[in-house]
């Protein structure tokens, strides 16, 4: 327990420079790094599941995740750049990706995306000013029968046209 505490506040005063961690969030990292018994090999199940918690990946999780995992932060962020999954941004409360895959793509994707980027007034990457929406792109969710395909949150939409973009986006109006 000593030794946890110890690392807490080492976690802690490397992330002070930074923007501040608190404690229970860093507790809670240094849980999930536990719970996969501290292994390099285990990096991408914990990214998984500390972006699940904090919703994003930004770098003092970073820091941490590669503290306790005894890995290069170089490779956690290439781990967490690499992986289109992974976002050190925050998301919306609804957060949209487009599948820009191929079978999406030649069933215009882009024009479905570009009426999302309208509608929204965003550009892929950014989250509304008022946190409700994120725009992604991903490069294929495997439901290539339903092309283009659009996700909101977990909901997938299927055979997605532009005019379909107001109907969609009016679902998530509270």
């Amino acid at each position: 327990m000593k030794q946890i505490q110890t690392s807490i506040l080492n976690t802690k005063n490397m992330c002070e420079s930074k923007i501040k961690l608190k404690e229970k969030d860093v507790a809670k990292i240094i849980d999930i790094c536990n719970f996969f018994d501290n292994k390099p090999s285990e990096l991408i199940s914990v990214l998984h599941k500390c972006q699940g918690e904090f919703g994003y990946l930004p770098p003092e999780v970073q820091d941490v995740v590669s503290e306790h995992l005894n890995v290069a932060v170089a490779k956690v962020y290439g781990v967490v750049t690499f992986y289109s999954f992974f976002t050190m941004k925050p998301k919306g409360k609804h957060p949209i990706s487009i599948c820009t895959g191929t079978a999406c793509y030649v069933r215009g994707a882009e024009k479905v995306l570009d009426e999302f980027k309208k509608e929204l007034g965003l550009t892929v990457g950014e989250t509304s000013a008022d946190g409700k929406f994120s725009l992604s792109s991903l490069r294929c969710v495997g439901a290539c029968g339903l092309a283009p395909v659009v996700l909101v949150g977990e909901k997938t939409y299927g055979r997605v046209a532009p005019d379909d973009v107001k109907e969609i986006l009016a679902e998530y109006e509270d």
